[in-house]
């Protein structure tokens, strides 16, 4: 887990639009302290300070919040399989990518991240996003229930 002060944005600068960073004020906010166009184009709206699980569904803001936090004690980064959901328009396929920051302490209160739609945006038909929903969570492999064994 890198500490958020080697992050250089100039290291992927192609990316920029479509990066976000997360800061957390405590469990369930998550305020975007950084928003590239791209993403604040796809929502329609400046997100500075905006709560990152208001972009989500409400059935799809818990399993997220948990899965942030469970991050804060196993960094590892996760990738978010999405839908764009716009009025009027079918679902669009998207790929969030969430990666912790680590403080100078060792402790995370920041997550870079990354939009990486998977399929045409013009199927959006120039419509803002009005909330991502979850179609899977991967990359976070100690988020499974454990499983049961019978002796």
């Amino acid at each position: 887990m890198p500490p958020r002060s080697v992050v250089d944005p100039t290291d992927f600068a192609d990316l920029l639009p479509q990066v976000f960073i997360l800061g957390r004020e405590r469990a369930g906010v998550y305020p975007l302290r950084l928003a590239g166009g791209f993403v604040t184009d796809l929502h329609g709206r400046g997100l500075r300070h905006e709560n990152m699980l208001n972009l989500w569904s409400p059935f799809d803001r818990a399993p997220l919040q948990a899965t942030l936090e469970r991050c804060r004690t196993r960094p590892a980064p996760f990738v978010v399989k999405a839908e764009i959901r716009a009025d009027e328009v079918g679902p669009v396929p998207m790929e969030v990518l969430f990666a912790p920051l680590s403080t100078a302490a060792g402790g995370v209160d920041r997550f870079i991240g990354l939009y990486q739609p998977t399929a045409m945006l013009h199927r959006l038909q120039g419509r803002p996003a009005n909330a991502l929903a979850i179609r899977s969570i991967e990359g976070q492999d100690h988020l499974e229930a454990p499983r049961l064994r019978l002796a």
